[in-house]
């Protein structure tokens, strides 16, 4: 059975997204055990790996450094083997190379870029952004198969990614202004929205994942 790892680090909403990928496993016999783990030897082994994230940049990264030998196996997987990898929300903050909340804290650096607060040209506009938003993709991605070009997905954050490389942007949306809603390139993709809360949309999102081959 193909594992997928589910990275419990002390900062994710983990038996939302455990149960969402579970069930597209599940629905389209992929095949798939999905394990909460903060094991690297879990991670090593792993088909495929989800980080998620919820809080601040510095308090997540730091947290995932506390695993020991956790930050050394997702690079070795991801990185060097070619692991399909998904980051969600904070999670996929963590691979820029710099997170700029509450002072400039180092990322994984795998997505060249800084993590920067969402100031909306609309002062009417709250932060956190937090709901359903149109996700405008900005270019075909198999994790995106299946869905109409303008999909509402569900956000809760006050940061986003800014890539240095804009091909490295997979998708947009729109809060007083443009910022990425999802990252990626090869084997790596993050979205800065939930697809574990962004009902059928996510979870044809998430079925896609596991079915990835990059």
């Amino acid at each position: 059975m193909s594992i997928v790892a589910l990275i419990d680090y002390g900062s994710g909403n983990l038996r939302s997204a455990e149960k969402a990928i579970a069930r597209a496993a599940l629905e389209h016999k992929t095949g798939h055990k999905i394990l909460v783990t903060a094991d690297p030897a879990v991670v090593a082994k792993a088909e495929r790996i989800v980080l998620p994230g919820v809080g601040a940049f510095a308090d997540c990264m730091a947290g995932l450094k506390a695993l020991p030998g956790m930050v050394e196996a997702l690079t070795e997987a991801v990185k060097q083997r070619g692991v399909p990898f998904l980051g969600i929300c904070v999670g996929m903050q963590l691979m820029a190379t710099v997170g700029r909340e509450f002072g400039d804290h180092q990322g994984l650096g795998w997505i060249p870029g800084e993590v920067v607060k969402l100031t909306p040209t609309d002062k009417t506009l709250k932060i956190p952004h937090m709901g359903w938003n149109e996700l405008i993709l900005s270019r075909i991605h198999p994790l995106f198969a299946g869905l109409k070009p303008r999909p509402d997905v569900y956000f809760v954050h006050s940061f986003c990614i800014r890539p240095n490389d804009p091909a490295n942007i997979l998708a947009t949306s729109d809060y007083g202004g443009a910022f990425a809603a999802a990252v990626g390139y090869g084997n790596i993709a993050g979205f800065q929205f939930h697809p574990e809360k962004s009902q059928d949309i996510g979870q044809t999102i998430l079925t896609n994942f596991l079915g990835w081959k990059p």
